[in-house]
């Protein structure tokens, strides 16, 4: 039986932290055994803010350093540069014209996105893009955090949009969300996302901070007033996001976790928290630092090529269909 395709991206933009691997690279890493996955640093998406060339070079190979870190196998999954695949943006303006005006103007990212770095026309286009990535290869699923249903939502949209339009082409696909590490939340702020793009450094844990970084940063969380280890968003903020980070880092129930530390001491809780997420990190670190620059770079060229080769098997089809076949 023919695998289920899977597909996701990464931004290249700047250092991974826990969120993001709690969110989206470890699930990467686990659909590896059950789908044919596809994964992509989508660096054509990063360009939507003012970036640094030289910086961002070097962010575009940390971004795949890291995911090859974190366990995803460049020799099982299909794993490359976004920019150095054409079809994404020849299929992109495709799709680009089957989208509605309206559709992209009730994206609440890009409104966000624009009041804080200003508007332009890839932010403005980015679910278009986001939408030609998910269906470029095929794919069935598409592993995403709560931010991005909405993008989702316009790739269904664009290809039930085109199958109407030219006859069957594209799969419609359907998003994996994890019920629990979609969305982790600041140290400093637990109501609010982790972000690096945060000027609170003590506010998100990377995956490559020493062990003792580690440990001070969740010895400054933010908890609440209080005692007692509970689950409440609403009324245990603080709490109830390291609790999300321990159970994910120690692969146990929250509530078996609270029944467990109901009545530890926050200090103390704190501890147990931050020595699950040294060990967690542990491997990842360490595999971080076996990797060298050439032999990832090597490797994401030969990503690129078996990523184009794929992409214009379904590219042909598409071109067929809408009248663009060089006769």
């Amino acid at each position: 039986m023919t695998k289920q395709i899977v597909f996701s991206g990464i931004q290249p933009t700047g250092d991974i932290h826990i969120g993001n691997y709690l969110g989206a690279l470890r699930n990467w890493v686990r659909l590896q055994d059950e789908y044919e996955t596809i994964y992509c640093v989508v660096d054509l998406h990063a360009l939507t803010i003012p970036q640094d060339p030289a910086a961002f070079e070097k962010d575009r190979l940390e971004a795949a350093k890291m995911v090859i870190a974190a366990g995803v196998d460049p020799t099982t999954s299909l794993f490359y540069y976004q920019s150095q695949v054409p079809q994404h943006t020849e299929l992109s303006w495709i799709l680009g014209t089957l989208t509605q005006l309206g559709s992209l103007n009730r994206m609440t990212q890009f409104k966000d996105k624009s009041d804080r770095v200003g508007a332009n026309l890839g932010l403005y286009a980015y679910p278009v893009l986001m939408a030609a990535d998910i269906l470029i290869h095929h794919a069935h699923k598409v592993p995403v955090g709560e931010d991005q249903t909405q993008h989702l939502e316009l790739a269904r949209d664009l290809a039930e949009r085109f199958n109407r339009r030219y006859g069957d082409e594209f799969p419609v696909p359907e998003g994996i969300i994890p019920e629990h590490g979609a969305r982790i939340m600041s140290l400093q702020d637990p109501t609010s996302k982790m972000s690096k793009s945060d000027p609170n450094q003590g506010s998100r844990i990377l995956l490559l901070d020493e062990p003792d970084v580690v440990r001070k940063k969740i010895g400054r969380a933010v908890t609440d007033s209080g005692t007692g280890i509970e689950y409440d968003w609403e009324k245990k903020p603080g709490i109830t996001n390291l609790l999300e980070i321990l159970s994910l880092f120690q692969d146990t129930a929250v509530e078996t976790l609270v029944a467990e530390h109901h009545d530890k001491q926050y200090g103390e809780f704190k501890q147990l928290v931050a020595e699950a997420v040294v060990d967690g990190l542990a491997p990842i670190r360490s595999a971080y630092n076996t990797l060298e620059d050439e032999d990832v770079s090597r490797l994401m060229n030969k990503g690129a090529l078996d990523a184009r080769t794929s992409a214009e098997k379904y590219q042909v089809g598409v071109r067929q269909k809408v009248g663009l076949t060089g006769h």
